[in-house]
């Protein structure tokens, strides 16, 4: 086994994600699943519950994450066949609304700083895990979107934490309507806090990651913890009202509107 493969083993396998170690102390955590735009399904967030809870702990000694996507997508957001089998089915979204909240708060709880690097499309859940993440730089091509409202649903995380990250009024903006921006106009309202030249987007991650895992970690590490202190407060009242949604005919409708479009 190789020094960079030993140095990732111990946090496991993942289907979902492609782990790679970089000097001094970086995890470059990639979304792997570009035939699907790295759409995120059940196995998605289970993975990266359980990965972002691992680092930094025990015996991992990353200090840093950058988080990416392999191909043209940052993530386009909810897996569309998985809104299909939970619509209407209000018992079995409640719990699976519960592991989309914990993987996203799992991102706000790592004990270390996570650095996204947005490549391309970020909708939907895209954006929420945008959110998430402590810094977020961005390549020029990147676009956001929250998607939800187009299949009768709202961005139940994006709602909980769009207003501390991007302000009320430009919540409502993009929730409400589903239109994209761009990465200009995501680092205008907080979204992003640069946006770089999509060859230079991975480079530029890896060096703010390397300047934070440089510092003495425990600093970092406690003043990450205090910054994200109250995150976890509204998540059980968006889930219920997220259910609510699932259960209804639009939801069923849009849903089925637009898996007809894409066959």
């Amino acid at each position: 086994m190789s020094d960079e493969a030993r140095s990732v083993a111990h946090l496991g396998t993942f289907e979902r994600f492609r782990l790679e170690s970089r000097d001094p102390g970086v995890l470059v955590v990639t979304m792997a699943r570009p035939e699907k735009l790295n759409a995120m399904d059940q196995l998605w967030f289970a993975e990266l519950t359980r990965l972002m809870g691992s680092v930094g702990k025990d015996e991992d000694e990353h200090r840093a994450v950058v988080l990416t996507g392999e191909g043209r997508a940052f993530s386009a957001g909810g897996d569309i066949d998985m809104f299909h089998d939970l619509a209407g089915d209000v018992a079995r979204v409640r719990p699976h609304l519960a592991r989309v909240y914990e993987a996203f708060h799992a991102v706000e709880t790592c004990a270390v700083p996570v650095v996204a690097a947005v490549n391309g499309i970020a909708f939907g859940g895209g954006s929420e895990l945008t959110l998430a993440c402590d810094v977020a730089l961005a390549g020029e091509s990147a676009r956001f979107s929250f998607k939800e409202a187009s299949v009768g649903l709202m961005p139940g995380y994006g709602i909980v934490r769009g207003p501390d990250v991007i302000g009320r009024p430009w919540t409502r903006y993009l929730a409400l309507s589903g239109r994209t921006v761009g990465a200009a106009r995501a680092a205008d309202i907080g979204l992003v806090q640069e946006v770089l030249p999509d060859e230079d987007l991975i480079a530029e991650a890896l060096g703010l990651a390397e300047e934070m895992a440089v510092n003495p970690p425990m600093a970092v590490q406690v003043g990450k913890a205090f910054l994200n202190r109250d995150t976890g407060t509204g998540y059980a009242e968006s889930v219920e009202a997220v259910a609510l949604l699932f259960g209804t005919s639009e939801h069923r409708d849009a849903v089925a509107a637009f898996r007809a479009r894409r066959s």
